[in-house]
């Protein structure tokens, strides 16, 4: 028994001596020294041009805020903010085109809290007006050589956005009930399926039921929406007598992010009323990320200049070069008879601009896309490789492209391009385009084009 204790001791002196010296060596054991911020490297707080009330991304303390009757806490503050992006840029086929263009968009943001907000925007620079120069004879009227000197004073957003159960906290202290329900209401800019179904800037009114959880889904998203005003129709002109509705639904898994749309436009006859429907699932297959896409546009009564009857099957896939941010992207799509977008801005890029920078036009001027968008009974798509360097303040993309008419009036086409885009300082991104292209019939086209974008 005396032997039994003595061992016992020895071996509780043995473990004492040892412990610390172990925990002292072991690398995944927390440190004990209190280490402050590491702030050196961090980035600055970005001014905004006008700020009021409380700053953007600025630390606290907060302000009290003023309680409102129906119990919410609101915090008012006023930020102001935009994009000016100016550009020369020239198209030669056959004859050529070149021009020195501008847009600018100005946003002011009303934080009325953490959910509640007002958004206002004007583009008084923009592709059918502004301060610019015509250096090359144009084909249209409508764009003389010479100077440019056009304002718009045309609203391009207005909308108020929130949500029911934190503006009425009062209706459900304890957060039992389902009333975390998102709406928006105005001028809004709406985009479903990449733009390849909608894209268009709309006076609307939308209901939004978030983190639903059904039959083991993760997340699903419900969105009813109502338009009466500013719609564009397919073929870029404005429909005063439309009437939208849709039900948008996205749902994610383990393994993918699914999205079914609807929508629904009545009309006059003369652009006609029309279904329209999209089905897309995001999701990783081995290493490759891609994405699949079909819409359908269905006339009630036939064709008409604004609607089509056909469908766009689209796909996406990408590779990341590992141990890199370099990618690898290929794109395909087609365009079964006359397939048409719901609705399109007349500033918005073609339903096909996902398919790679060769199908996506200047956001500004008459420089256009390398590769149409018309998705008329064709097939085509891209191959690409992108590249980031310097921390990956600068990019470069080399992509081949081409699409072919499956109608048989040989509408073929084929291009190569690039684009370089560098970071300047905090706010400013210089761009670099260039492209090649061949047709079947008709003459080759080149462009080229420099950028400088500015953020405020």
């Amino acid at each position: 028994m005396k032997n039994g204790a003595t061992h016992l001791f020895f071996a509780l002196m043995l473990t004492a001596a040892v412990l610390p010296s172990q925990a002292a060596e072991d690398e995944n054991r927390l440190s004990d020294k209190v280490v402050h911020p590491q702030v050196e490297n961090f980035p600055k707080r970005p001014r905004l041009l006008l700020e009021l009330g409380e700053r953007f991304l600025s630390p606290g303390p907060l302000r009290e805020g003023w309680r409102i009757p129906t119990g919410a806490t609101w915090h008012p503050a006023l930020w102001v903010f935009g994009t000016l992006r100016t550009g020369v840029q020239g198209v030669k086929t056959g004859a050529q085109t070149s021009e020195w263009a501008n847009r600018l968009d100005i946003y002011g943001n009303l934080r009325i809290s953490g959910t509640e907000r007002i958004v206002v925007g004007f583009r008084p620079l923009n592709e059918f007006s502004g301060v610019g120069y015509h250096f090359r004879p144009s084909n249209n009227p409508a764009t003389p050589n010479g100077w440019r000197n056009k304002f718009s004073g045309r609203l391009t957003t207005l909308f108020f956005e929130g949500e029911i159960g934190e503006i009425f906290p009062g209706w459900d202290n304890d957060d039992r009930h389902a009333l975390d329900i998102g709406f928006s209401v105005g001028r809004q800019d709406l985009v479903f399926q990449d733009g390849m179904l909608i894209n268009d800037n709309m006076d609307a009114v939308g209901l939004t039921r978030n983190s639903l959880m059904p039959w083991g889904l993760t997340n699903l998203r419900v969105t009813g929406l109502y338009a009466w005003n500013n719609i564009h129709r397919h073929d870029l002109l404005e429909d005063n007598s439309a009437h939208f509705f849709g039900l948008f639904t996205e749902a994610d898994s383990r393994s993918t992010t699914v999205s079914i749309d609807m929508a629904y436009m009545m009309a006059k006859a003369a652009t006609g009323d029309a279904f329209y429907a999209g089905v897309s699932a995001i999701q990783h297959i081995g290493p490759l990320n891609t994405v699949f896409r079909v819409n359908a546009s269905i006339p009630v009564k036939g064709d008409t200049p604004a609607t089509g009857r056909g469908a766009l099957v689209y796909s996406e896939w990408s590779w990341v070069k590992p141990h890199s941010n370099n990618l690898v992207y290929f794109t395909n799509f087609w365009a079964i008879r006359r397939y048409s977008t719901a609705t399109r801005d007349p500033g918005s890029p073609g339903p096909l601009y996902r398919a790679g920078i060769l199908f996506t036009p200047a956001p500004m001027g008459r420089y256009g896309a390398a590769l149409s968008s018309q998705t008329t009974d064709v097939v085509g798509g891209s191959l690409a490789y992108q590249m980031t360097f310097a921390r990956d303040r600068k990019q470069l993309i080399f992509e081949a492209g081409g699409r072919k008419d499956t109608n048989g009036i040989n509408a073929g086409a084929a291009a190569i391009g690039m684009r370089y885009q560098n970071a300047v300082g905090r706010r400013m991104v210089v761009q670099l385009d260039g492209f090649a292209s061949v047709r079947q019939t008709g003459p080759a086209t080149y462009g080229g084009r420099f950028e400088i974008l500015t953020k405020f």
